[in-house]
């Protein structure tokens, strides 16, 4: 079964593979959005990606303007890749509305497996640590397996806001 655990550069190769399946497709919980995937095919830029990853969970690291402090953690299972889970430490006015405290995503071939409910599950008393009580995750309205995967863990829909469906868990 998966697991979670701190980025790290030894998943290169499958990390690109996993990027590939998605071609294209935005990768909730990655934090690659500015990072060009052609340069993480280097492996001095990819170490630079995840060193980065890293640091992203300390308030002091810098930041683009209205990004909060993040713990990305990834989602592996023996020596693949299987994707990416971010917890935000705190929420914007974005993220109370849209993107939550928690984004992840599983790479199209590792899906319908239970991999995304089982990160999930592993990352909730993490955000108790980090000091979130009360966990706020989205998905867009037509996501059934993110849906699904959310009210497995508790997850208690409030509303709907642009096209998200909002849930808060109760992590207290």
């Amino acid at each position: 079964m998966a697991d979670l655990i701190i980025p790290d550069v030894r998943f290169h190769f499958s990390w690109l593979e996993s990027a590939a399946e998605f071609d294209g497709a935005r990768q909730d919980g990655a934090g690659a959005e500015d990072w060009p995937l052609d340069a993480l095919e280097e492996p001095q830029e990819f170490c630079r990606f995840v060193e980065w990853l890293v640091r992203d969970a300390l308030p002091e690291s810098p930041r683009k303007p209205g990004y909060v402090p993040c713990t990305y953690l990834w989602i592996v299972e023996g020596d693949t890749f299987l994707g990416s889970l971010a917890i935000r430490h705190e929420l914007t006015e974005f993220l109370l509305n849209e993107g939550g405290h928690i984004g992840y995503s599983v790479r199209p071939s590792a899906r319908r497996c239970g991999n995304a409910a089982k990160a999930l599950a592993d990352a909730l008393p993490i955000a108790r640590e980090l000091g979130i009580p009360r966990v706020l995750l989205t998905c867009d309205e037509d996501n059934a397996g993110s849906r699904a995967t959310i009210e497995r863990n508790g997850g208690l829909y409030e509303d709907t806001r642009n096209g998200k469906r909002r849930y808060w868990i109760d992590n207290a």
